[in-house]
């Protein structure tokens, strides 16, 4: 059997006589210093700095893992604001990626809000004026041609995940150009410290066709293509072109599309999902994150999912992959494909989705209503508006994908109160000041009745004497275990059912975790009833979702990887966490020659 090629062309991970795991370099002085994946910075012992030519390179004094993850850690507090706390981390990452991860583990609640969402969003307007280091991978749409002889360039053999953006709808914030590459670094950096996928596996990937912000393309200090956006054929002929070159070059590659315009991200998901394994995050994850919130939220409440209405704003990417997800959980409870889509309302700008509508998308087509579908209902225009949905629907759970902070009114929510004594509200817009209502003010609109989670973190509301969580819906308790899953299983393509494992699975594991807090408070001190779980517990979450997720692939038929087929539950868990990627040092030793 020929040798695998090593992760690296500077390194190969291997082990001594006694089985024990080191890294062969064929790289040395600045030049390893300069090597993220390598560099350990002052934490090098006195062997590996006479055998690797780093003497004399870095101070005299060996830090322990301890002492370099204390210093990173104060230099962090140090930092004014949250933007400059996310570039000091990025620049750690930049200089050594084990610490970053370390530093990144151990205070993963705390972090999270600063490398991804909301901090993220201000990341990527800025990203050309504070561009450092290069990392990832850059594809423009004038390299149509050349996109396999590019990828030769990168120095990782054995990609695993890549996180691929053009860049075009950003979170809440639209169209950013090539400052979208930091959310592909930011997202990636989560399946690491979440999901356990080795950093040497990750590759981001900034697709750049170009922008349609004319604010973009006249500055001078602008990094990506300053011209309008390719579109139609051509924009399909370069897509073909990345995926067929990432094919080739890392044959065991998953891609999650990130951040794509609302059509685009349904036409390119279903172009690629059977050709390579890929899903949209913005659809199927956003969708099995609310799912496994409504999912817990009804519960809170002492009732199914089935027994709510829910009204979807936002008739993108992100609320249509929501209200799919939404669907299929009723058809979960019972329900069939005609009931499960007649409790669910999709408005847009316009009002209510309905038939007649002139710009209607195929993949809004299945929510679109007729006239006769809302006999009895009473509206003034043509179309139903938010607030008369909500009345004649007799809505009791709203969420919103639309990025237009303030858009729930408090007459809303006030009408929801009419239907159910415990109205569920997300909004769950990023970052956080595109939030359609502040958290503060539904607890105060329904006297503590409601039941909320945002997209970006907020504090817990104190009302009344009581204190009240703020669920925090975050792409992020998918994601990382979903494709840590897929990974493990070599999945041939990314199942609706393997996404809908990952939802129930973080429906359960919130319900385990409540009862787990409860039991540790005690009857005495009754704990406020959480719609998603801790940050604290990601990594945990996240190997629970891989199991579940390696399983359905094999029940559906798309596991590739033969080991994993006859293990039971429990040696499928052994074996995903065995396989999890942690932030630890490796020793170092100098490669033989080549001859």
């Amino acid at each position: 059997m020929p040798k695998s090629p090593p992760v690296s062309r500077y390194y190969d991970v291997q082990r001594d006589e006694r089985g024990e795991r080191f890294i062969a370099v064929n790289v040395s002085g600045l030049s390893l210093l300069q090597n993220p994946l390598l560099n350990k910075t002052t934490a090098f012992t006195p062997e590996e700095r006479q055998q690797l030519g780093l003497e004399g390179l870095i101070p005299p004094h060996v830090s322990t893992f301890d002492d370099q993850k204390t210093r990173t850690y104060l230099r962090y507090l140090k930092c004014g604001t949250d933007l400059e706390k996310h570039e000091y981390l990025r620049a750690l990452q930049d200089r050594n990626e084990v610490l970053f991860y370390a530093v990144l583990e151990d205070h993963l609640e705390e972090m999270l809000p600063i490398i991804y969402t909301p901090t993220v969003g201000e990341a990527v307007k800025s990203y050309s004026s504070n561009y450092r280091y290069p990392r990832g991978f850059t594809v423009s749409a004038h390299d149509i041609g050349r996109v396999e002889e590019m990828l030769e360039n990168v120095s990782v053999n054995d990609v695993r995940m890549i996180v691929a953006t053009d860049s075009s709808a950003i979170l809440g914030i639209g169209d950013q150009g090539f400052g979208g590459m930091a959310i592909s670094i930011g997202k990636l950096s989560l399946y690491t410290a979440a999901g356990g996928v080795g950093p040497d596996k990750t590759l981001p990937v900034e697709l750049d066709v170009g922008t349609n912000r004319q604010d973009l393309i006249d500055d001078p200090l602008y990094l990506g293509l300053h011209e309008k956006r390719m579109s139609g054929a051509q924009y399909d002929e370069f897509l073909d072109a990345f995926v067929e070159a990432v094919a080739y070059r890392y044959p065991k590659a998953i891609i999650q599309w990130e951040d794509f315009s609302r059509g685009t991200a349904f036409h390119v998901l279903e172009r690629f999902r059977k050709v390579i394994p890929s899903f949209n995050d913005d659809i199927q994850g956003t969708g099995a994150m609310a799912l496994a919130g409504l999912m817990r939220a009804a519960s809170i409440k002492g009732e199914r999912l089935a027994d709510q209405v829910f009204v979807v704003v936002g008739a993108g990417a992100a609320g249509i992959g929501v209200a799919l997800a939404i669907r299929q959980g009723l058809e979960l409870e019972g329900l069939s494909f005609e009931e499960a889509g007649a409790r669910v309302f999709v408005v847009d700008r316009y009002g209510l989705l309905m038939e007649g509508q002139s710009d209607l998308e195929v993949q809004q087509l299945s929510f679109v209503r007729r006239k006769a579908d809302l006999e009895g209902w009473q509206y003034a225009g043509e179309y139903p508006t938010l607030h008369e949905v909500i009345v004649n629907a007799r809505a009791t759970a709203l969420l919103g994908f639309t990025g237009v902070p303030g858009l729930f009114k408090q007459a809303d929510i006030e009408a929801m109160l009419r239907h159910t004594p415990r109205p569920i509200v997300f909004p769950l817009s990023n970052p956080s000041s595109h939030v359609e209502a502040q958290p503060e003010d539904l607890i105060r609109w329904t006297d503590g009745g409601a039941i909320v989670a945002s997209g970006s973190p907020f504090p817990d509301i104190e009302y009344g004497g009581k204190r009240y969580p703020v669920g925090q819906g975050n792409n992020a308790f998918i994601f990382p275990g979903l494709g840590f899953g897929a990974i493990t299983a070599r999945a041939r393509e990314i199942t609706d059912g393997m996404i809908l494992a990952a939802a129930l699975t973080l429906a359960e594991f919130t319900a385990q975790c409540a009862t787990q807090g409860a039991a540790t408070q005690g009857a005495d001190q009754p704990q406020p009833e959480p719609v998603y779980p801790p940050i604290s517990e990601l990594r945990e979450l996240s190997v629970r979702i891989a199991v579940r997720v390696v399983r359905q692939a094999i029940v559906d038929g798309v596991c590739a990887e033969r080991r994993m087929r006859n293990l039971t539950d429990d040696q499928l868990e052994a074996a995903i966490r065995a396989r999890a990627w942690l932030p630890q040092y490796l020793p170092l030793r100098q490669a033989p020659a080549r001859p």
